[in-house]
């Protein structure tokens, strides 16, 4: 188990480096990000008090971006939902792409600084505030989401088309993870032990998503559709990455 383990880290860490390295001068036009939680060790109200504020104990968040034309995720980021990691996201965001994009997040306050530091006036940037009902009734539906009330979009830099001020499709990739990863399960005990390896499981899985995985309404693959492969690669291919 250990050795799988081991392999999985390495084939992790090399997917992440060849997307990085890879996935440069991309030709986007609308971007929609979005974060999904997650945590490693144990939850954060549960974390012990030795381990308590380290990285790698309680809540970690993945902070992801897909371009709504080619379903291309370009640019991940993995940490707390913070100000430090909400930056360096959108920082390395900015310098994969080669033109100027329309960019939509959700309402998290902490996009505001982290996409001007980023782009600056160089983007058309909206927010997308969704509205939740708090009515749940007393034991019912402990798991399950607020029902939606209503949503609107917020102008905020350039001049971003409001028929393309969407989240929707950072959402469903999002839960595309839930569904293709155990350990983004919720309600179970698969969930991450260590932090590396929560990392490596989400390169994969990217690496899979971006390159291997054909998408059902493009025909190929997410890479292919924005022009950085020219083939559907193979699960072998992936493991000769390490070579």
């Amino acid at each position: 188990m250990n050795t799988v383990m081991w392999l999985l880290e390495d084939v992790g860490r090399v997917c992440e480096e060849y997307q990085r390295r890879v996935f440069r001068n991309l030709p986007c036009k609308l971007i929609q990000c979005d974060e999904i939680w997650s945590f490693c060790y144990a939850k954060e109200k549960n974390v012990p008090d030795e381990f308590r504020g380290k990285s790698g104990y309680g809540d970690v968040w993945t902070w992801i971006a897909i371009d709504a034309d080619t379903k291309l995720v370009p640019s991940w980021r993995v940490g707390r939902r913070d100000a430090w990691t909400a930056q360096n996201f959108m920082n390395d965001l900015a310098s994969r792409l080669a033109n100027r994009v329309q960019l939509t997040t959700d309402g998290h306050r902490l996009y505001l600084q982290a996409v001007e530091g980023a782009f600056g006036i160089d983007v058309d940037y909206a927010m997308l505030v969704k509205l939740y009902g708090s009515d749940q009734r007393e034991g019912e539906v402990r798991y399950s989401p607020p029902d939606f009330v209503s949503c609107r979009s917020i102008s905020l830099v350039g001049n971003p088309n409001p028929h393309h001020v969407s989240t929707s499709f950072a959402e469903r990739q999002n839960l595309t993870m839930r569904m293709k990863m155990r350990r983004f399960t919720r309600l179970t005990n698969a969930f991450s032990k260590k932090l590396d390896n929560h990392k490596a499981a989400i390169a994969l899985h990217y690496m899979h998503y971006n390159l291997c995985r054909i998408h059902q309404s493009l025909r190929v693959t997410p890479a292919m559709e924005a022009g950085v492969s020219d083939h559907v690669w193979s699960i072998g291919e992936i493991v000769d990455l390490l070579a």
